[in-house]
């Protein structure tokens, strides 16, 4: 069986130790539930690793939303050469950050966990299609 590409776990928000399990419950974009799971379905790793981990993400969160916006902005006076209607900016600026906000709350747990914590390693032996008991595997190793 080929290993999971680390791109292709974060793309997909699959667990950083064992690139198979889901981190979140449901789509992006459903009406119901987009919650993170509180561990791995498949290998049982504890996605916050101490209380108020994930208000670390706040601030991923914050850069995304610096940059999307910044874009917007850029991609407003391109397409309509308008410099006289702040409207225009703050309608199109908002509107799309709220509607990059589901993206925004996924990816920047998952860039926390996979590109800033320093205690989550990647397991290869845990990639395998069969779930496997994680609390074999101390997930700060």
């Amino acid at each position: 069986m080929e290993k999971t590409s680390k791109s292709w776990a974060m793309l997909h928000a699959k667990c950083p130790r064992c690139r198979r399990g889901n981190m979140f419950e449901g789509a992006t974009y459903s009406l119901g539930s987009n919650r993170i799971n509180l561990n791995c379905p498949h290998c049982q790793m504890i996605f916050e690793i101490e209380p108020g981990y994930f208000y670390a993400a706040m601030y991923v969160s914050y850069a995304m939303n610096v940059a999307e916006g910044g874009f917007l902005w850029v991609a407003t006076f391109l397409t309509t050469g308008n410099n006289d209607s702040p409207w225009l900016y703050l309608a199109t600026i908002l509107g799309g950050l709220f509607a990059l906000s589901p993206l925004n709350f996924r990816y920047s747990r998952v860039i926390l966990l996979y590109w800033l914590s320093p205690k989550v390693h990647y397991h290869p032996e845990l990639d395998i299609d069969t779930p496997v008991d994680g609390n074999n595997y101390k997930w700060f190793k």
